[in-house]
């Protein structure tokens, strides 16, 4: 592991000015992403496809409402181009950062206190539900807060229990959750929602929760704190950002992980599920990826990014690996009634599970379009669509054909309306496509 600067205590000196705290009053920035945000994604790169990453996972940052701009005092940016440069008392004050402690952990509970976000799965006062904190870290996962509210709201009413959910169909469910992405977590959460009601309530330490199906590291640690009180620390996209500008990481952070658990375990002394839920809001609405409003953070003094004057140089990146480029045909027949011919994928892999339009595997371009079509038809083309996954670009190129009623159904084929179809995003893409074909 690269060696980590650890910032050092100032020598005797003279005194310098401190900047004046924010007062109480002083407002929040606008809502942005949640647990779960930011850092590098898993399987795909955008809310909208399959397979659930390797935790802790972070995801895509949702884009914050743009933060009250820097005070007079800041200095302006450089301009377009031009080599970045540290604030001219960078030098001089690097020395006088201290590292992160208790009293840091106790000024952002305060803060958290009277700027925290109303969000569905939140309770102001008394212990979390279990069921709705592990529904809402489950959702979160690679996917923004604006984009899981809805489907939350949708799922907690339908099935306002762990129980109510484990009897649900496997296909109500998956349905359900079409257009939130990542559908391997819907199945995870199917089986853990099982294993919970078999064994009749949540576990309540993080060890047991790690246990549970679909549930990896960030998540046990998130639902032990947050739900059960545990003293866990919570390292999601938002924390590793928050922690890599404290402590001006010179690496990325999943490379300083025990840095990163280290300082975040060092402010945290009581109140384990504000405390992780306040590093989130923190990331989420003040130390956001592009606009970090320095002058309204409560931990703004031992951070070392600051001091330099350049926070959004942190995180450091880790380097991305190249996306490989697939190809595909898709066939959507149409009925007179308005009804489509979809088929269900295979459970294991993108997408697994749920309803897509006939067509060939994804990877080279087919030799022979036409020997992946369900049947005969008068197939027209009626263009191309593109989707973006984490490790590859899917472009299909799509036909489309008007058949009767008395059209064969093949095996393993469903005619049903698009919109009762359950489709993930690539396939409601595809299907547009192709009923925008026949006017």
């Amino acid at each position: 592991m690269p060696s980590i600067p650890t910032p050092s205590t100032a020598a005797p000196g003279p005194a310098k000015p401190r900047r004046r705290k924010p007062s109480a009053s002083a407002p929040a920035t606008s809502p942005g992403a949640a647990a779960g945000e930011d850092a590098t994604p898993g399987e795909e790169a955008i809310p909208g496809e399959d397979a659930i990453p390797a935790e802790p996972s972070g995801a895509t940052p949702e884009p914050p409402s743009e933060p009250p701009s820097e005070p007079p005092s800041e200095p302006p940016s450089a301009a377009p181009g031009a080599p970045a440069r540290a604030r001219p008392d960078a030098v001089r004050t690097r020395s006088a950062v201290r590292t992160p402690g208790p009293a840091d952990g106790a000024a952002l509970l305060s803060w958290y206190d009277r700027h925290r976000r109303a969000l569905p799965w939140r309770v102001v006062e008394g212990r979390a539900d279990p069921y709705r904190v592990w529904l809402s870290e489950i959702m979160l996962q690679q996917t923004t807060v604006a984009a899981v509210i809805p489907y939350f709201e949708r799922f907690t009413r339908r099935w306002p229990t762990v129980v109510d959910l484990a009897g649900a169909e496997d296909g109500d469910v998956m349905a359900a959750w079409a257009g939130l992405g990542y559908y391997a977590r819907a199945r995870n959460l199917l089986a853990c929602a099982r294993a919970v009601a078999a064994r009749g309530a949540f576990p309540t330490t993080r060890e047991g929760l790690r246990a549970l199906p679909g549930v990896g590291d960030y998540t046990s640690a998130a639902i032990a704190a947050i739900a059960f009180g545990e003293t866990a620390v919570v390292v999601d996209g938002n924390v590793e950002r928050v922690v890599a500008r404290l402590l001006a990481l010179p690496v990325p952070p999943k490379s300083a992980r025990r840095e990163v658990e280290a300082s975040v375990a060092a402010m945290l002394t009581e109140r384990a599920g504000d405390f992780a839920q306040a590093m989130m809001d923190l990331g989420a609405t003040i130390c956001t990826p592009r606009n970090p409003v320095c002058a309204l953070c409560p931990i703004a003094e031992p951070c070392a990014a600051r001091t330099e004057g350049e926070p959004t140089r942190y995180p450091v990146k880790a380097e991305k690996k190249p996306r490989k480029v697939w190809q595909g045909v898709a066939f959507v027949p149409v009925r007179s009634d308005g009804t489509i011919l979809t088929r269900r994928r295979p459970e294991r892999g993108l997408l697994g599970g749920m309803s897509e339009a006939w067509g060939s595997p994804w990877g080279d371009a087919p030799a022979d379009p036409f020997a992946h079509a369900p049947f005969g038809a008068p197939w027209r083309p009626a263009g191309g669509v593109t989707h973006v996954f984490t490790h590859a670009t899917l472009t299909l190129d799509v036909f489309v054909a008007e058949v009767g009623e008395g059209a064969a159904t093949p095996t393993g084929g469903t005619w049903q309306a698009p919109a009762a179809a359950g489709l993930p995003t690539l396939m409601k893409k595809v299907v547009e496509r192709a009923l925008g074909a026949l006017g």
